[in-house]
């Protein structure tokens, strides 16, 4: 279950939220074969004196944080990495050289969903 997490400047990502959130979800599904109805993705838009980062980073600078479970392979990893840098930069016009991108892994007991252990089966549902 990889849920998204976008920090960047509100000046900068607004603009293209919505490009970014649809080329990072196209990574998504395809690199990690995830179902294209499951976006899972929070903007953390900041202000500047919110956001320090180092001068040699344009306003556009991006981190992009992708929690999943554990154990997919090391070259599928790779690929939702390589395919982020590939798709982002073309939707939004963010250089590639200003996105950073963190893949964490959490073991299935870890993670709670539905009121359970992500270890636990559990039909994907939302309460109403």
């Amino acid at each position: 279950m990889p849920t998204a997490k976008i920090f960047g400047l509100r000046q900068s990502l607004e603009p293209v939220r919505d490009a970014l959130s649809d080329a990072l979800h196209e990574c998504v599904v395809d690199a990690l074969k995830f179902p294209p109805e499951k976006r899972l993705q929070r903007f953390f838009l900041m202000d500047r004196e919110d956001f320090r980062f180092p001068a040699a980073f344009t306003d556009r600078y991006t981190i992009i944080e992708i929690s999943q479970f554990e154990g997919r392979s090391v070259e599928t990893i790779k690929e939702l990495v390589r395919q982020i840098y590939e798709r982002i930069p073309k939707a939004t016009g963010i250089a590639k050289e200003c996105i950073d991108v963190t893949v964490f892994e959490t073991p299935r007991h870890a993670w709670g969903l539905n009121g359970k252990s992500g270890d636990e089966p559990v039909p994907y549902q939302v309460a109403v």
